[in-house]
């Protein structure tokens, strides 16, 4: 009666236990550059729930589909009439992170090594899965638990930053070259030039001092600057 209750209690606590985080080994969208997404991760609330258990990419019939990172093919195949791929990430624990790919006509066999970026097949013509439009059905598991496969992607890769103003710390003026009122303009010192370098200039003589050059001001209190 006792080992009974020890292992219900083991089993209830393991529910309790969150899955360990995804690392972000990614180091490419499986398809183009930065595809519009057509429908996102949506988690069913039960194991046979309504939800959506992967991303959909938009991608036209016949681009390459391509591995997401490193790891091993573990499966190649048709499963209910759509070409299936995927591939088991390298050094993401036990069980290791699979992420799948759909439909795909493959071009790998299964246990080949890949690397980020290395195609994997051709997207096939679209299923009943995104409508009259093609796209890519890309899924992420842990064991038999499905993941969001965006959650493999840094930062980078998965926005561009626009850009940004940012202010513009106070500049000294030169005296009388600024309205009352206006910002001043940006001194922006000159390197000297080479003797005979500069046209008008004698050879062997070296030019006279450069003045500063005069920037125009930006927008009052921004300056562009280009974020990264």
């Amino acid at each position: 009666m006792r080992l009974m209750l020890m292992l219900t209690m083991t089993a209830a606590l393991a529910g309790l236990v969150p899955p360990p985080p995804v690392p972000a080994v990614g180091a490419a969208w499986p398809v183009g550059t930065r595809p519009p997404i057509v429908r996102g991760w949506a988690p069913p609330a039960t194991e046979y729930g309504a939800g959506h258990r992967g991303v959909d990419l938009a991608a036209p019939v016949g681009a390459p589909v391509r591995a997401v990172a490193r790891g091993r093919v573990s499966f190649v195949g048709r499963v209910a009439g759509r070409g299936v791929v995927a591939v088991e990430l390298s050094g993401t624990g036990d069980p290791p992170l699979r992420t799948t790919y759909e439909p795909v006509t493959p071009s790998v066999k299964r246990g080949a090594r890949v690397a980020p970026g290395e195609v994997l097949g051709a997207l096939e013509p679209p299923t009943d899965h995104c409508g009259p439009t093609s796209c890519l059905h890309w899924g992420l598991l842990r064991g038999d638990t499905y993941l969001d496969p965006l959650s493999l992607l840094p930062p980078r890769l998965l926005r561009r930053g626009p850009s940004r103003l940012l202010p513009v710390p106070p500049t000294a003026a030169a005296p009388g070259l600024v309205p009352p009122g206006a910002d001043p303009p940006l001194l922006v010192p000159l390197l000297p030039v080479r003797a005979g370098a500069r046209a008008g200039t004698a050879p062997g003589t070296a030019p006279g001092p450069v003045p500063p050059l005069l920037v125009p001001p930006p927008p009052p209190g921004l300056a562009p600057r280009i974020s990264r």
